[in-house]
């Protein structure tokens, strides 16, 4: 069995093999060497505050391959200039591998404009604000919708929401003013209903209900009647019913005739003009309160003086008595006697 085994043909034929596995692994990591730029790096290039173009075409010379990336829009910065690489500039990479550039983008990143049409304009005003765009002007338009935010512009030309545009720009709101009063009625006789309906609308008017003779809704029908009739005094806004019908408004007559006695109000011109006259005014009495009464100051009686040469004594007059009248107080009084020497 040993002596088998040390043949020099088992001998030969394992040194063999022992070569070939030898063999066959140098070459593997010659060719993994030679595949991978084992042991060839290169430093990699300092391309910071550099404009993107620049920095592209110096990572190219080096042999070296890139990926850039934009970072917040950032307005200290110039656009496109490169913010950040990785790896650092002077770390030594393998031929061929790819810088990551961080670049300050052109502008503020896009926003969508939100959904504010027919919404409150102060609640619109506060969405636009929120997504990081500025309302530059303010547009009143004849509207029903009174403050309800109608188009947004931009660049003078309406848009969509859900539109992306650059953050930070200013649009302009168009907003309702409210309908206009006592304009006249528009006249849609004699249009097709599709006519008729774009009238309304552009005159600021509401449809109402459309009456197809034949109980269709055929939009290319006639209209023969509408009410209110063209020419009357309707606020914007007001609802304007049709009448419609594959005949013309003249072989219509009759019909016509009958919707004049429901809808319009014939006034009779042959009774007298009703006269108004004015009542007079009665002034209302006014009361005043009486002037208070100042009580009036008694006079006592004046005693006659003595004649000259005679001597006369005179009694004491009474006093008249408070209840007493004046009649009383007449006869009471003392009269004045001589004395005869």
């Amino acid at each position: 069995m040993l002596k088998s085994l040390f043949n020099w043909k088992v001998l030969l034929n394992l040194v063999l093999a022992i070569g070939v596995f030898v063999g066959l692994v140098y070459l593997t990591f010659r060719w993994l060497e030679y595949h991978t730029n084992h042991g060839q790096e290169v430093p990699v290039p300092n391309v910071m505050n550099k404009s993107v173009h620049d920095a592209v075409k110096i990572l190219e010379d080096a042999g070296l391959d890139y990926e850039v990336d934009s970072a917040a829009y950032n307005p200290k910065y110039r656009p496109l200039q490169v913010l950040k690489v990785y790896p650092s500039p002077g770390s030594r990479v393998k031929d061929g591998r790819a810088i990551q550039l961080m670049v300050n983008p052109k502008s503020w990143a896009p926003v969508a404009i939100p959904d504010v049409i027919n919404k409150y304009s102060g609640l619109a005003f506060q969405r636009l604000e929120q997504v990081g765009l500025k309302v530059s002007d303010t547009i009143y338009e004849p509207s029903i919708q009174k403050d309800a935010v109608l188009r947004i512009l931009f660049k003078g030309n309406p848009i969509k929401p859900g539109t992306k545009i650059p953050r930070f720009s200013l649009v302009d709101v168009v907003v309702g003013s409210g309908p206009l009063r006592n304009i006249s009625v528009p006249n849609v006789v004699g249009l097709t209903v599709k006519e008729a309906k774009m009238v309304i609308a552009r005159n600021l008017f509401e449809l109402g209900s459309v009456n197809h003779e034949d109980a269709g809704n055929d939009d290319s029908d006639i209209v023969y009647y509408q009410d209110p009739a063209s020419g009357d005094i309707r606020d914007q806004g007001m609802q304007i019913d049709l009448w419609a019908s594959k005949k013309t408004p003249a072989e219509l007559r009759g019909k016509i005739d009958e919707l004049n006695s429901i809808y319009r109000m014939k006034v009779d011109t042959t009774l007298p003009p009703i006269r108004y006259e004015e009542v007079p005014y009665v002034h209302e009495p006014v009361f005043t309160e009486p002037a208070p009464i100042v009580p009036q100051k008694k006079e006592m009686p004046k005693q006659e003086p003595a004649k000259s040469g005679t001597s006369a004594t005179k009694t004491p007059a009474e006093k008249p008595k408070a209840d007493a009248t004046p009649a009383a107080q007449t006869q009471d009084k003392p009269k004045a006697k001589k004395v005869i020497n």
